[in-house]
């Protein structure tokens, strides 16, 4: 005689919600996309950690889906170009939420300069089906120059892009007439390499120069006026800027967001600014990497003419 099985079936709806997402997750996202970028893992649940990540994907996109969309209502479609793009953990995110059940011509490039990860990127993209991205595996630098790329963008972002990719970004962004930037910049040395070598001769000049004495104060001073001046060139070709906290990202000490918006600004008050804080910090030969725009240089001679007349 067969012993009776001391099971209980569980009701239908049970399994059906023991097999959903967790509630964080937004409807119609890819679980296999959130278990490659290991924000669920790979029985499709969350941990303290993955949970953490996910709010901070989240946030992150919340800053840059207003911009999508405004780009779209005025255009039909929207291009994005990721920079320093890493293993395309935003550019999917961004697919994932908003293009993926487009029907339009909107596309997303990755530049990186890693090639595995250019094809690992690639080969995800496509068994995801997702058509409209593209990798490549070029510099900051190179991309702006390649015809692999669009003569102009929309939208582009840069996040934790080193030291002077920031500025080849942006310098991008400019040539490539783009709409919106949104920068989340990293380890700038540059400006401090040039604080650290003209210390000596102007060490005397102004009380001021105390601020970047000291060697950890260089490199502290030096990333905060690389931003500044970041800032004030956007505003020098017409762009509406905004400087806030990436919060949410507790993991990074980067945790600087500039997003900027083309709104065809006057630019004469900010491009004097910018001269005027080169030249007070004995930054001048730095005028190529933080260049302003013709159209400011053409509106304050105007006003000059203006004023002597």
């Amino acid at each position: 005689m067969k012993r009776a099985e001391n099971t209980i079936k569980k009701p239908a709806a049970a399994i059906e919600l023991a097999k959903a997402p967790a509630p964080e997750i937004r409807p119609g996202q890819s679980i296999e996309l959130l278990k490659e970028l290991h924000i669920l893992t790979r029985d499709g649940k969350l941990n303290q950690d993955s949970r953490r990540k996910l709010k901070q994907v989240y946030h992150l996109y919340n800053f840059i889906e207003p911009l999508l969309k405004d780009v779209r209502a005025e255009k039909g479609a929207v291009s994005l170009v990721d920079h320093g793009a890493g293993k395309s953990y935003l550019g999917f995110i961004l697919y994932d939420l908003f293009l993926k059940g487009l029907d339009d011509a909107s596309h997303i490039y990755g530049i990186e300069t890693r090639e595995e990860l250019v094809a690992k990127s690639s080969d995800l993209a496509q068994r995801l089906g997702f058509a409209n991205m593209s990798f490549l595996p070029l510099s900051v630098a190179e991309s702006t120059s390649s015809n692999l790329l669009p003569e102009t963008v929309d939208i582009v972002t840069a996040l934790h892009a080193c030291n002077t990719a920031t500025d080849d970004a942006i310098d991008f962004a400019l040539k490539k007439k783009a709409k919106h930037m949104v920068l989340v910049p990293c380890c700038q040395a540059e400006v401090a390499s040039f604080l650290r070598k003209n210390k000596g001769k102007d060490l005397g000049k102004s009380a001021l120069t105390e601020i970047w004495r000291h060697p950890i104060h260089t490199r502290e001073f030096g990333s905060q006026v690389t931003n500044v001046l970041r800032c004030l060139q956007l505003e020098a070709h017409g762009y509406q800027v905004t400087v806030t906290e990436l919060v949410g990202w507790e993991h990074s000490m980067k945790n600087e967001l500039i997003v900027a918006t083309y709104k065809n600004l006057p630019r004469r008050r900010p491009s004097e600014r910018l001269q005027e804080v080169l030249a007070t910090l004995g930054l001048e030969e730095m005028g190529q990497r933080f260049y302003t725009s013709q159209a400011g240089r053409v509106e304050s001679a105007a006003e000059t003419v203006s004023t002597e007349n």
